[in-house]
């Protein structure tokens, strides 16, 4: 039976097609909040635009959804806490209106520095005012770009052939990314304010973006400097940019999003000196089938359990590093389940460590896989690799990550180390040959060289002749075939541990019969799943 997605806006018809070549889609625009409540029930996943608000009531009232598809970059119509909490993976295209906003830009600061919207009305209104409409150059003038992520990149480059000089404020972006482009770099927001004649804002919106070009900043700025706001409404206080541009302080502005949207109203609208467009930055055929068919895809893997490369509400992995990590996926899996079914009693610390080649990557996405699987046993709650950092956190798991470019006898050496008051246990695993097969290298602080299995036995004894033989004829007698066997030791003659990979599933009252018949209790039996 084919999953079941909603599509609740107006979509690409492009992108509608490439999720029913896979799944059941029932496009049901226009629906009431009320409405959706009821609609939304039943479905796997759900496809909106931004028209639709996914609120905390509408997220909970979906019994079975597992992913929620937003086309576009921003996702301010999503409860992300409440389908994070629910395990809804939230995915977005934040690739697919890069061009088209910083193009959106360019025509923005080019129809602001030359007057076009305001000439082109009062000529269209039977006027001929040359003179009114005097513009400025852009050759020669500074640019302040404040973020400089990928559309900020993407404008510094449009900027750059218009021969202006560029300067950029972003705390995050490397020194690399200023240096391979020209552009300038600003310690802080006064540098910008100081020397730009026009500021473009490419940030996203969060509390701390919120309100923060209000009047204090507009009245840093060079007098006359003109703004350029095409990336979230509210990042600019509209009222307090009204009144900077009245009083002669700025001396114009562009923008392309609002505080409060649809927007028909804003003290912007009664401003000559101010060009204003409908939220038109992604508005553009093609960003717009790239958004709907990127989002398509992305809700795709995740129905089809895989990871996607833009979830939005967990820890995402660029497609370089998702590629040089995946190697190690089924070997975090493994030691996340090894070391649920052997941890006894409470756990309050995980120590995750990644040594050699590994340890130059970001490994966030490794620590939750191996997460999920020690959670599921320790969590009544759907735990899932979008939920897992909130539900140990909940949990009250101290999580520590150590790493070193340093492995002493592996290329790669991955360790996992909990503890609680009652037990500790320890786990290192690596891969190893062209098809980077796990294997576990240490349990418990044993030496052991084992390879993965789905059915797993571990049997600590004392390290005596003979022993090995028992417990080979004992799991013979149960008709219980072993695939292979390792055994691991700290010293000659003292305790060992011996792993062993079995062909079929073995039942508690097998484990019975094995102790009684071979004297052994000490055993674990594991299920890798």
């Amino acid at each position: 039976m084919k999953k079941k997605i909603i599509v609740t806006d107006k979509l690409s018809p492009k992108a509608i097609k490439k999720l029913e070549e896979e799944f059941a889609v029932d496009v049901k625009n226009g629906l009431t909040p009320d409405e959706l409540k009821q609609e939304i029930k039943g479905y796997d996943g759900i496809l909106i635009r931004s028209a639709t608000k996914l609120t905390s009531d509408i997220i909970d009232s979906a019994d079975n959804l597992k992913v929620i598809g937003r086309a576009g970059v921003g996702v301010d119509n999503v409860d992300l806490e409440t389908a994070t909490k629910k395990g809804i993976t939230v995915v977005n295209a934040p690739m697919s209106n890069t061009i088209t906003v910083a193009e959106h830009t360019i025509a923005l600061l080019m129809a602001l520095a030359r007057k076009i919207p305001a000439a082109n009305a009062s000529l269209k209104s039977g006027k001929w005012e040359k003179s009114k409409f005097k513009g400025v150059e852009l050759y020669g003038k500074t640019l302040g770009i404040v973020g400089f992520g990928k559309i900020g990149v993407l404008v510094a480059k449009r900027a750059i052939g218009l021969r202006m000089k560029v300067a950029a404020f972003d705390p995050f972006a490397s020194e690399d990314k200023f240096k391979q482009l020209g552009v300038e770099r600003a310690d802080k927001l006064e540098d910008i304010y100081s020397a730009s004649d026009f500021i473009t804002i490419h940030l996203p919106k969060n509390k701390d973006t919120i309100g923060m070009f209000g009047k204090e900043e507009f009245y840093k700025m060079k007098k006359g400097t003109m703004l350029i706001n095409v990336a979230r409404g509210g990042i600019i206080v509209e009222k307090d940019l009204a009144g900077a541009i009245k009083d002669g302080q700025i001396g114009g502005a562009a923008v392309d999003v609002y505080e409060n949207e649809p927007c028909t109203g804003s003290p912007l609208f009664e401003l000559g000196e101010v060009v204003c467009t409908p939220h038109l930055g992604a508005s553009t055929s093609e960003a717009q089938d790239k958004a709907g068919i990127t989002t398509a895809e992305q809700m795709a893997a995740v129905l089809n359990g895989r990871i996607a490369t833009y979830a939005v509400n967990m820890t995402t992995v660029e497609p370089d590093v998702m590629e040089a990590i995946s190697p190690f996926f089924q070997l975090c899996e493994n030691m996340g389940s090894l070391f649920a079914d052997l941890f006894e009693g409470s756990l309050e610390n995980i120590e995750i460590g990644f040594y050699g080649k590994i340890s130059e990557y970001d490994t966030k996405f490794l620590i939750s896989m191996i997460l999920v699987k020690i959670l599921k046993k320790y969590s009544g709650e759907n735990v899932n690799l979008v939920n897992v950092p909130l539900i140990a956190k909940e949990n009250g798991l101290k999580v520590k990550e150590i790493k070193s470019s340093q492995s002493k006898d592996y290329v790669n050496l991955i360790t996992l180390e909990g503890s609680g008051k009652e037990s500790e246990l320890s786990i290192s695993g690596t891969v190893t040959g062209k098809k980077n097969k796990p294997r576990f290298i240490a349990i418990d602080k044993f030496e052991i060289d084992m390879v993965p299995s789905k059915y797993m036995a571990l049997i600590r004894y004392e390290d005596v002749p003979g022993q090995i033989g028992k417990i080979g004829s004992a799991f013979g007698e149960l008709g219980i075939n072993i695939a292979a066997m390792h055994v691991g030791r700290k010293k000659m003659s003292g305790n060992a541990v011996m792993g062993l990979n079995l062909d079929c599933k073995v039942t508690p009252e097998m484990i019975e019969k094995f102790k009684s018949n071979s004297g052994f209790k000490n055993i674990k039996i594991v299920t890798l799943y």
